[in-house]
């Protein structure tokens, strides 16, 4: 299974279990990084996701996985370029909520008025 999560983190692992919040049990969990045509995977084992934090999930069809055109590297050549997509993702996400909370009253995320 793929998971892609509220954060962005891309998890492959083996759906074990699943409840009807939505919260799932991965084993030989992987995360995934991409960087243009590369890709690295980190490996975590177990892993336990709050169904809230879900954003996708689907069945990977590993035939079709290895015809993609990407070159798996170390997790560690990739680290660096992640860090740093991170890091403008989150500036990029921080200058449109305080676009959107002066320009049309949006409240930010997690602030006064972001009750539901």
């Amino acid at each position: 299974m793929l998971v892609v999560l509220r954060d962005g983190r891309k998890l492959h692992g083996v759906l074990r279990s699943y409840d009807q919040f939505a919260n799932l049990v991965l084993e030989d969990t992987y995360e995934r990084i991409y960087h243009r045509n590369m890709f690295a995977e980190q490996h975590h084992g177990l892993f336990l996701i709050r169904g809230e934090n879900v954003v996708l999930m689907g069945e990977i069809d590993l035939d079709k996985e290895d015809d993609v055109p990407l070159k798996q590297v170390e997790y560690h050549q990739l680290e660096p370029y992640h860090i740093k997509e991170l890091e403008h993702k989150k500036l990029h996400e921080e200058a449109k909520a305080q676009y959107l909370f002066e320009h049309n009253g949006f409240s930010r995320e997690g602030g006064e008025g972001d009750g539901y």
